[in-house]
């Protein structure tokens, strides 16, 4: 019996069991990971004031999420647009917004779409409203893009009532513009009729675009002010232009830079 007691301790070693899954109903954002559903180490989102020159974007999905966390009808989103505009950030401060103000609502944040039916069966009996987030999608097989457009019209995988989707990309057009290509069969006006097909299914839409000088600083400014940092508004645009973008990720990163020479925590 040692020697299959040893064996079988081996055998743990090299593929653990998963670990417990978190309780659905105690924390305010979770992780699905391998089948389970893990709590954040740490969920601190920036306050929505932080967000700066998205105040329509701001305005309508804190409206949706409070209406999901109430209960009430509430819409799949996609949030499009200019890479480091805040469509993740905003995603993650809006959730905080309106469990700041007492919605029992969590965030789930899911890797890829397949994992989501089990996910679904996972919440929908929860007394509990929840946000998948699904960062940074591109849908490059037409069987993922049918699989999407299944849970969201409702088909047999669709998504249960307390349950929506938050999604962002970098174009409107999320599923590939190539597929067309992959069958010579597709004509391509239905190609294009597909892409928008798939990215109308959202009920929300919010697009996020590039900034100007001025409101690139201007998000300098406001982080600057919210750590008590000092900076130098040439040096900002200097660091701007050294990797070829003006956005709220450039600033922030920036901020960074100068609270470590600083010798501040952020």
């Amino acid at each position: 019996m040692d020697a299959l007691d040893r064996i079988a301790a081996a055998l743990e070693r090299l593929s653990p069991p998963p670990p417990p899954a978190a309780d659905p109903r105690a924390h305010p954002a979770y992780v699905w990971r391998d089948g389970v559903l893990a709590a954040t180490r740490a969920f601190v989102p920036q306050p929505l004031d932080r967000l700066l020159g998205i105040d329509r974007q701001k305005a309508a999905l804190v409206g949706n999420l409070d209406r999901l966390a109430s209960g009430r009808a509430a819409q799949d989103v996609l949030l499009w647009g200019a890479r480091g505009t805040g469509k993740s950030a905003l995603v993650k401060s809006a959730v905080g917004a309106v469990q700041a103000a007492g919605g029992d609502l969590a965030l789930v944040e899911v890797a890829t779409l397949h994992q989501l039916p089990a996910l679904f069966a996972v919440l929908a009996p929860v007394p509990r409203a929840f946000a998948l987030f699904v960062d940074d999608l591109g849908v490059d097989d037409p069987a993922d893009a049918r699989l999407l457009r299944s849970m969201l019209e409702g088909g047999a995988e669709a998504r249960p009532a307390n349950v929506r989707l938050l999604v962002t990309a970098n174009r409107r057009h999320i599923a590939a513009r190539d597929i067309a290509e992959q069958d010579s069969a597709i004509n391509p006006r239905d190609s294009i009729d597909d892409h928008l097909a798939l990215a109308d299914r959202f009920g929300l839409s919010l697009g996020f675009h590039a900034i100007d000088q001025d409101q690139y600083l201007a998000i300098v400014a406001g982080y600057a002010a919210a750590y008590g940092l000092s900076y130098d508004p040439e040096l900002a645009v200097r660091w701007a232009t050294q990797r070829g973008s003006r956005s709220g990720r450039v600033a922030w990163h920036y901020i960074v830079d100068v609270a470590g020479r600083e010798g501040v925590a952020l």
